[in-house]
């Protein structure tokens, strides 16, 4: 089964496009990009093309305290649409990155769409979700915080140009380790539709497990884990709170498996990924009530890159075969 979400590290790359914006409020379409920078890196981290730039959002620029920028500042600055052509430039072909990439890409979305332009953007990846995986031991995932910790130097917090310079230093070291521990990185798709009317719309970034509760799985379910035996394709896993690793992560794997991601758990639930032996709540602890089996996260991860092929919902044309599903392995 192909995969759309998540990539392991040591796969090349084509480049990535890094950005940080400041905006006059936290709602795109209402709120606009008042101060953008985009860096766009090649495979190894190296800029190769840039634009930075104020902007005229033709609204009030909004906490002036924040980002220092004021209507006399803006007032005789390009609007998005007089730069939206090199902005484009700089993302076509590369991963767009930044740190919680859910804020800049919204924004740098509803701009586009207010400019009658559709984004290059393919793929995104957050800074914020790639720091959780790899055991830094830092006390917050701040941008401040991973600079300091890299001895990447910020001179400007909530400059945008200072702020895409401070991640480009971040992220070569993230990249590194996150090959280095065989992390995947947190590499995820975007939308785009196009009306009749030709206009495009951006689909916002939904959380990946909200997303991944709706993903129809093309596998039958073949019934519950039994330990010491391999995954099979079609499986229904469920997460507990109780993991060390993200949820984020897990559900990567569970939908590149071939397996299904569950939201509850309940009597077609095949495991439930909990680092509790003995869950006194949540779905670990319905697990247990439910005789479904729970393995910690290790032992998932473990197992999840040798899965068994499952059958094909598209195998079976006739319902009645439907019951037999449990019998098939």
């Amino acid at each position: 089964m192909s995969h759309t979400w998540g990539r392991p590290a040591s796969h090349p790359s084509a480049g990535w496009a890094v950005i940080d914006v400041e905006t006059s409020g936290f709602r795109p379409g209402q709120a606009r990009i008042i101060s953008i920078a985009v860096l766009g890196l090649d495979a190894g981290g190296r800029v190769e093309q840039s634009v930075v730039s104020l902007l005229n959002p033709g609204v009030d620029p909004g906490p002036t305290h924040v980002h220092g920028l004021t209507v006399a500042m803006l007032e005789d600055q390009p609007q998005f649409a007089d730069i939206v052509g090199a902005v484009l430039d700089v993302l076509r072909g590369r991963t767009l990155v930044a740190h919680n990439v859910a804020f800049d890409y919204a924004f740098l979305a509803a701009e586009a769409e207010l400019a009658d332009t559709e984004l290059p953007v393919d793929t995104v990846m957050c800074t914020v979700e790639l720091a959780r995986r790899l055991e830094l031991g830092i006390e917050n995932l701040r941008l401040e915080t991973l600079a300091a910790h890299w001895g990447v130097t910020q001179e400007r917090p909530h400059d945008a140009f200072d702020d895409a310079l401070v991640l480009t230093g971040v992220l070569a070291p993230a990249l590194e380790r996150a090959r280095q521990l065989d992390v995947w990185l947190p590499i995820r798709p975007v939308a785009r539709r196009r009306w009749p009317n030709g206009r495009v719309t951006h689909d916002e970034l939904w959380p990946l497990k909200v997303l991944a509760s709706r993903v129809p799985c093309p596998y039958l379910n073949p019934g519950r884990y039994v330990t010491g035996r391999p995954l099979v394709q079609g499986m229904r896993v469920a997460l507990a709170a109780e993991v060390r690793r993200t949820h984020e992560e897990l559900v990567e794997r569970i939908l590149h498996a071939g397996l299904a991601y569950s939201d509850e758990v309940n009597r077609e639930t095949s495991l439930v990924v909990c680092n509790e032996t003995v869950p006194e709540q949540g779905k670990g602890y319905h697990a247990l009530q439910l005789g479904v089996p729970v393995v910690s996260d290790a032992l998932f991860m473990d197992s999840v890159g040798s899965v068994v092929g499952g059958r094909s919902m598209e195998e079976f044309s006739d319902a009645t075969l439907l019951d037999q599903q449990l019998s098939l392995f």
